[in-house]
């Protein structure tokens, strides 16, 4: 590979490979620390006596060197290792805590949420940033970032996920530096009113003015959310459904501002700047316009991570373009960039964006070339479209192994949507640039407005019917993590005997497509072999999964079928066949008996080893326990937490174990 020639990419590896142990290893910070100022000094001792970089001393404790400082970079990023933050600080129940809204995150059918950063708690100052959830209720009390308040409360820890292969929200949280939530009610909070204005605020302040202004305008619902998510990284007002369509057509990405909206965005700039050449100093100034009109839009878009990243980039694009020199510069910058932000924020690494965005990226610079010289039409519109094929397809095949393992599907017909989108995502972004300055002056005319909302709705339309060609879109792919290393490796290996053809590189790339073919029946003939029994927690429901080998019978209440759950341990465990079954009385699991009681509270008193409760029974437990004697007392969520409560202590009185899914999780029965 090429592209390993680069000193910066040899560099990000060996810090990504730090980060990683970092990751999966507790360390202590100080030692961290005094190991990696150590290993500088070293370094910097052998590069003076020796002056020879190519050494093998000299690589090996340079490499020692980047990985130690990946390591530390890592532990120093996670906010729950210093002292000032707030979860080592001697709590007791409902203290005074001083809060900052940091971030306005989605809101659900029930609540409000948001990330506020911890600024006091009594009187003792902290740090640290928390999840707050607030009821919605009749008031729907609206906060804005950086409102401050002050209210009476005690942090929570996160919880794990109580199903098996359900979303993960407390690693995903752990990953953004949050570790614990407050629930409170809008009564409950003191608005303080001098609070210290920061840039995330102003941007934000900003943004929602633009939103009333469009608002106003005659824009159709869901053709305005899709404008709001394009140009101003809002997405929490597109519907399910057109969401949904985007994703299925494979063009999501177009509804997140990043690197493909600023590059593009770029490129328009450059173009309307372009007549400035031709005026002393005139590329100076395109460069300084072309910048500062980039910034403007990342702070309008609201300076999300994401798109600051994505800004920042652009930026040092922009330069190399002033030096005429964009492509090589643009390699190396680009993965300088990648480390200095995984450098900064280490935990970038662990966000899906952040690993798709980085993987499009570096299959384009590596593949695209490839791609493109197979064919090179002397038609300039056709050159135009089968080069933007090929971006199309490099970018693909980049984030194909993401996309699989964290989502489950793939859209056969992405190149469609890309093919037609894209080029006119340009005038997209500088029109509706153009009708944001215009709706701000209010001088925005009625034939426009009408012009741009039938562009956006027939975009819309286009990924509709994409995503209605069902046979096309390849869902609930069983793809775990050692397929995901596996398939990366074939993709290396498929480039590399696609760049150089010979007897070893072909040895190479079969091997690697016989190891993921061989991880994969593997995979299969364990899910085939493999059986289990569990009682599932979900609210106002009673579910049990009962796997034999590739077959999946769920027991639950006829007018209580589940939904999700099912699609995702499916997908995960490799379920080909699922069947439908009321839950009955009692059952017969190999040497153990279950009964089940329900809200009819009738039960048979002959001896079972576990009992489980579902749907709230009146029963009275201590009677229960003593004429049936069961080893274990399981309760679902069908049941009312005061019962939950109730029976949980008559238990620990009896000494019996008891096992609420609520709390504990599922219930596997061994």
């Amino acid at each position: 590979m090429k592209l390993l020639a680069f000193i910066p990419i040899r560099l990000t590896l060996l810090l990504i490979v730090g980060i990683l142990i970092g990751y999966f290893f507790s360390l202590n910070l100080l030692y961290t620390l005094y190991i990696t100022v150590f290993l500088f000094l070293l370094l910097a001792g052998i590069f003076f006596f020796e002056k020879n970089t190519k050494s093998i001393l000299f690589g090996t404790i340079a490499a020692l060197t980047f990985v130690s400082l990946g390591i530390y970079s890592y532990t120093a990023a996670q906010p729950i290792n210093h002292n000032s933050h707030y979860s080592n600080h001697q709590s007791t129940k409902d203290e005074l805590w001083t809060l900052k809204i940091k971030e306005v995150l989605k809101p659900n059918q029930f609540s409000t949420r948001y990330f506020a950063t911890v600024k006091n708690i009594e009187n003792e100052h902290v740090s640290g940033t928390i999840l707050l959830t607030i009821p919605k209720d009749s008031v729907n009390l609206s906060l804005a970032i950086d409102d401050e308040f002050v209210t009476y409360t005690e942090a929570k820890a996160i919880s794990s996920p109580l199903n098996p292969h359900q979303f993960d929200y407390k690693k995903y949280l752990e990953n953004l530096g949050v570790y614990h939530s407050i629930q409170i009610e809008h009564d409950k909070l003191v608005k303080i009113k001098s609070s210290q204005t920061t840039l995330l605020g102003i941007a934000a302040r900003a943004r929602n003015h633009i939103i009333k202004k469009l608002d106003k305008e005659n824009f159709g619902a869901d053709e305005l959310g899709v404008i709001q998510a394009l140009l101003l990284g809002q997405r929490s007002d597109i519907s399910e459904e057109t969401y949904t369509n985007y994703q299925k057509a494979g063009a999501v990405h177009i509804l997140a501002v990043s690197g493909l909206h600023i590059g593009i965005l770029l490129l328009v700039i450059q173009f309307l700047l372009s007549p400035l050449k031709n005026i002393p100093n005139g590329r100076t100034l395109i460069l300084i316009l072309s910048v500062l009109f980039l910034w403007v839009f990342a702070f309008i878009a609201g300076l999300s991570a994401s798109i600051i990243r994505a800004t920042t980039m652009f930026t040092f694009v922009a330069y190399a373009l002033y030096l005429n020199r964009p492509s090589n510069t643009f390699n190396i910058l680009a993965l300088s960039i990648l480390f200095i932000l995984l450098f900064i924020n280490p935990n970038l690494l662990f966000q899906v964006g952040f690993q798709m965005s980085y993987a499009a990226v570096f299959a384009i610079l590596w593949i695209f070339p490839l791609l493109k010289q197979l064919w090179f039409p002397k038609n300039k519109v056709v050159r135009y479209f089968w080069q933007l094929l090929c971006v199309s397809i490099a970018a693909q095949l980049g984030v194909l192994p993401i996309s699989l393992f964290y989502f489950h599907q793939f859209p056969g017909l992405f190149f469609v949507s890309n093919l037609v989108i894209v080029p006119a995502l340009g005038l997209i972004l500088g029109m509706g640039i153009l009708v944001i300055a215009l709706s701000l002056l209010n001088w925005l005319p009625t034939q426009l407005v009408w012009f741009y909302n039938e562009i956006i709705s027939l975009m819309n339309s286009l990924i509709a019917w994409v995503a209605k060609q069902e046979n096309f879109i390849f869902s609930t792919i069983s793809f775990d993590f050692i397929q995901l290393l596996l398939s990366v490796l074939v993709l290396i290996m498929g480039v590399e005997l696609f760049t150089k053809f010979n007897y070893k590189r072909i040895v190479f790339f079969l091997l690697s497509i016989l190891c993921f073919q061989g991880w994969t029946i593997y995979q299969e003939y364990e899910a085939r072999s493999k059986s289990e029994v569990m009682v599932l927690h979900q609210t106002r429901k009673s579910l049990i999964f009962n796997r034999s080998g590739d077959d999946l019978s769920i027991l639950t209440n006829p007018d209580n079928i589940p939904d999700y759950l099912i699609s995702d341990y499916k997908t995960a465990e490799r379920i080909d066949l699922v069947r439908y079954d009321s839950l009955k009385n009692s059952y017969t699991l190999e040497d153990e008996s279950l009964l089940v009681i329900d809200s009819a509270g009738i039960y048979s008193k002959s001896a079972f080893h576990k009992i489980l409760l579902t749907q709230s029974p009146k029963i009275n437990l201590n009677r229960l326990l003593d004429s049936i004697n069961p080893k274990v007392i399981i309760a679902d969520g069908s049941n009312y937490k005061s019962y939950i409560s109730r029976w949980e202590e008559t238990c620990i009185k009896n000494k019996i174990p008891f096992h609420y899914t609520g709390e504990k999780g599922a219930y596997y029965f061994e």
